[in-house]
């Protein structure tokens, strides 16, 4: 045992060599819990990588901050923006000392002195046309927009998907204070937030962009709007009139410093995760109610017991049925592939789902229930499993391969 400890440690110093070039051990020290965590290929993945981050305010910078200290290699930091008194309140890394200094070099100078190995590149820059070449070519592993500008955000999200750049875009992260309310997904299933709706109408209208896009995005309500803009005379003026650049507001949103922190980590959590190609299943935006897991439980039952004459083989509870649902097939049929139905859509469409076995020859598990509509469902009845493995082979995979995490996470809960 002594050996084997002794090897593991010689690889994951070999692995700090590998990070860096000038000190094995710092490096290891700093990467270890990582390490650990990712294991040493997929760490060497995240600090191989390229990571480019656009607007470095609250919800940037610590973005950047936490992906600096996750190790990754190289780093973009993309901002025209100064810092400001107002903005220390959620700003990761500035001090007083720092009003008035470009953000992006504001974080450059504070990163050197915490992980000088990484390769850090500062451009006090504002995303454009002209500017997009700068800013997006070298073939980044990732872009973060951390924009909170319609206009630019939308021009750079579009410029990603033209050039094939992964993208991760984070929505309004002001006027709220829940930070259970946080999620990841595809900007067509973002819901309440004002900014979302904004960016995935102007990508669809402009671009023909319906989706493919993942968000971070908050499901609460915004608690406060745009506070009125007050001018050096104390009384309300036309924001245009100070805007220092054509189409960003000057208007104040109420920001609890925390959220857009929050989001930030998310966002270097699920990149992260992404580079060391690490499999993480974020939860699903799917809103339906206790009543409606009961509904597709007793529709398992009921169907259980016409078919079979009895619902004995029926081995989930209401509680399973929501994972079944919710964390496996996000609320809809296992043949569609995307969200279609959101918001008041999800309620309406679990009127016509059902949970039915995947293999006739097991009972209803968590691991062999598949969610469908009561046409599919009918047909599926019909059919073999070989049936369906020789005809349809993309969904014969996909659903087994579902299924099989089904069976790891419920066998990981018994340990």
């Amino acid at each position: 045992m002594a050996e084997t400890g002794k090897l593991k440690s010689l690889a994951l110093l070999g692995t700090g060599a590998v990070l860096g070039s000038v000190s094995t051990v710092f490096l290891y020290k700093l990467l270890s819990r990582n390490i650990q965590f990712f294991g040493v290929e997929s760490q060497q993945k995240v600090s191989g990588s390229y990571v480019v981050v656009i607007g470095l305010g609250g919800v940037g910078s610590h973005a950047a901050a936490m992906l600096l200290r996750s190790g990754v290699g190289r780093l973009l930091l993309v901002d025209f923006d100064q810092v400001s008194v107002s903005s220390l309140n959620r700003h990761a890394v500035a001090t007083r000392a720092d009003v008035g200094t470009p953000k992006a070099l504001c974080l450059k100078k504070h990163f050197s002195s915490i992980f000088p190995e990484c390769h850090i590149d500062a451009k006090v820059l504002l995303y454009d046309a002209s500017s997009e070449e700068e800013i997006l070519s070298g073939h980044p592993d990732f872009v973060l927009d951390c924009i909170d500008n319609i206009d630019t955000k939308v021009a750079l999200l579009a410029a990603c998907v033209r050039r094939g750049l992964k993208v991760l875009c984070a929505t309004g992260a002001g006027a709220r204070a829940d930070p259970t309310r946080i999620r990841v997904a595809d900007l067509r299933e973002s819901t309440n937030d004002p900014l979302s709706r904004a960016v995935r109408h102007r990508l669809r209208k402009d671009y023909g962009i319906e989706g493919g896009i993942p968000v971070v995005f908050s499901l609460e309500k915004p608690k406060a709007k745009l506070l009125p803009f007050t001018g050096p005379s104390g009384e309300d003026e036309n924001p245009s009139d100070y805007q220092m650049v054509p189409g960003f507001r000057v208007r104040i949103i109420p920001v609890l410093g925390s959220i857009p922190a929050i989001f930030g980590m998310v966002m270097a959590s699920y990149v992260v995760t992404q580079l060391a190609e690490l499999q993480v299943q974020t939860e699903p935006i799917v809103n339906m109610d206790v009543d409606h897991y009961r509904l597709l439980h007793q529709r398992l039952t009921e169907h259980e017991e016409s078919l079979y004459g009895t619902a004995k083989e029926v081995q989930v509870d209401v509680e399973e049925v929501m994972y079944v649902a919710k964390e496996l097939w996000h609320g809809r049929s296992a043949w569609e592939h995307s969200a279609k139905d959101v918001g008041r859509g999800m309620w309406r469409s679990v009127n016509e789902l059902m949970l039915v076995r995947w293999d006739r020859e097991k009972p209803a598990t968590v691991s062999n229930l598949v969610l469908l509509k009561f046409k599919e469902a009918d047909e599926h009845e019909s059919r073999t499993l070989d049936d369906i493995k020789e005809k349809e082979p993309a969904f014969f995979e996909r659903v087994t391969s579902v299924l099989k995490r089904a069976e790891l996470e419920f066998l990981l809960q018994l340990f």
